[in-house]
């Protein structure tokens, strides 16, 4: 019996200590968001059709961004050039882009 309880204390344990999303590797982020820069990041940016601010994202909270990414892959969020690209994306590259990301500084 004390046998069956430390078994199933470690697993919970080790359960416990996984995340629930994969650690996201800003050097592959990096590389991953080179065509970001081409919208997000030019200053006072405007998309042509529905007219409206392109939001920098540098510096966004993590998690904000992983969410925003999902949202566009699963069409849970409209958009169709965030779509496009976010559907390229597998949860591990969303991982790694949101991480490059928050780890910049906003300008």
């Amino acid at each position: 019996m004390r046998r069956l309880l430390s078994s199933a204390l470690c697993a919970g344990l080790v359960l416990a200590a996984s995340p629930l999303f994969a650690a996201g590797n800003p050097e592959t982020g990096k590389l991953l968001t080179y065509t970001c820069a081409g919208c997000h990041g030019i200053p006072e940016y405007r998309n042509a059709y529905p007219s409206y601010h392109v939001p920098k994202i540098a510096g966004q909270n993590e998690a904000y961004l992983v969410n925003a990414l999902k949202g566009y892959k699963s069409g849970d969020r409209q958009h169709p050039t965030m779509t496009a690209q976010a559907t390229s994306f597998s949860d591990q590259d969303i991982a790694d882009i949101a991480a490059y990301l928050a780890a910049q500084k906003a300008k």
